[in-house]
């Protein structure tokens, strides 16, 4: 099976799904193998119909099931140091190499090497796959999964989410709110400033004042909090905006981020910038330029993975792993949403997340076997 394993987890990296780009050759692949299995497949484009998400179910089709979850997006390769193609995998000292190998292919490809098994063993309980698109720009696809889910009746109960967690069980993360703030302002020549506004600088503004509230979320962490830190955090990842010395620049961006300990905090946040740019830039730039404006664009508000007590799909896992341990992360997944619509959720999947994300990724061997190794113990829980 480890075998079996590791040639559709090439199979998968070789198909190069940019978040920028289509998942829809990656997807028809799944499904196509999922059908052969005798899986009820169900696809779901998203508005430009370059992208798709996959939702497949074996076994009877009734409320209850257990969600085997990935996403099929991959970061670019752009400007990072490869030392071999970043989408042909490469097997070299027990590591797997290529985009996605960990983040989060490996498994996905574990689920589609153990399929055939599994579909054996989901006479009682359905098992179903969640394969979506756009997780790595905000949780896209997962967000319009769970409304399609809700849409076509289909409550499954629970979810395990194959992020690289080095198969340790996570039961709790941050929220992850991402944006696009853009300044219009009006063009002139540099030595008459006043007649002109500078979205450059109100941009600057902008981002001290970011980093203020950075700095008082700080002192707002819950007593009780476990992440680390134990505190909201704010990123600012790009300003944009200018183009020489001597000309005031019309137009800015500043694409940020924060991960909420709680929703207070994000609520916070919002509401002091909407009354910085309301209040104090927003008058200033209107005072020269009447077409002035600030927008941001939420490009994915993702809410958080909540520990809970009650909680099947960490008590599923434990037993499945022998793991009776489960711990928090600070990085987002799709987690959140599927606790949203009432799922019971964990975080396992092969890999490290300290490979995600950069150059050479890889997988280890070990770490794949030991998820097809969990996958095989499920679908002997699912027979029972």
């Amino acid at each position: 099976m480890l075998q079996t394993t590791k040639d559709i987890l090439a199979d998968l990296i070789a198909f190069p799904t940019v978040s920028a780009d289509s998942n829809l050759d990656m997807i028809a692949y799944l499904a196509s193998r999922l059908e052969d299995c005798g899986a009820d497949v169900h696809l779901f484009t998203d508005p430009s119909g370059k992208k798709a998400n996959l939702f497949a179910t074996l076994g009877p089709q009734k409320d209850g099931g257990i969600v085997l979850s990935g996403h099929s997006d991959v970061v670019p390769v752009t400007d990072q140091n490869w030392t071999s193609d970043p989408f042909k995998m490469v097997e070299r000292d027990g590591r797997l190499y290529g985009r996605g190998s960990c983040d989060m292919k490996g498994f996905i490809a574990a689920t589609i090497a153990m399929a055939p098994t599994l579909a054996k063993a989901a006479q009682d309980r359905p098992l179903h796959f969640a394969f979506t698109y756009d997780e790595e720009v905000g949780c896209i696809g997962a967000t319009h999964l769970a409304q399609s889910l809700q849409e076509i009746g289909i409550r499954p109960s629970v979810a395990i989410i194959g992020e690289p967690t080095d198969m340790r069980i996570i039961e709790g993360h941050k929220g992850c709110f991402e944006y696009t703030t853009r300044f219009q302002g009006l063009e002139g020549h540099g030595s008459a400033p006043e007649l002109g506004v500078n979205a450059v600088e109100y941009a600057a503004r902008y981002v001290s004042y970011l980093l203020d509230l950075k700095e008082q979320l700080r002192d707002m962490a819950p007593p009780e909090s476990a992440f680390e830190p134990p505190w909201t955090t704010v990123n600012v990842g790009a300003v944009q905006g200018g183009s020489v010395h001597n000309v005031i620049a019309p137009k800015a961006q500043v694409d940020w981020e924060m991960r909420p300990v709680q929703k207070s905090d994000a609520d916070f946040v919002k509401s002091r910038l909407h009354a910085y740019c309301h209040e104090v830039l927003l008058p200033k730039m209107l005072a020269v330029h009447p077409d002035a404006s600030i927008e941001t664009q939420v490009v994915g508000e993702v809410e958080g993975l909540v520990p809970t007590l009650e909680n099947e799909a960490k008590q599923i896992v434990s037993e499945l792993t022998g793991d009776q341990h489960a711990h928090l992360v600070p990085f987002g997944t799709e987690a959140g949403i599927f606790q949203g619509i009432g799922m019971d959720v964990v975080i396992c999947g092969p890999g490290s997340i300290e490979q995600a994300h950069k150059a050479d990724e890889f997988v280890t061997v070990t770490q794949l076997e030991r998820c097809t190794e969990m996958l095989s113990k499920l679908s002997k829980k699912q027979s029972c």
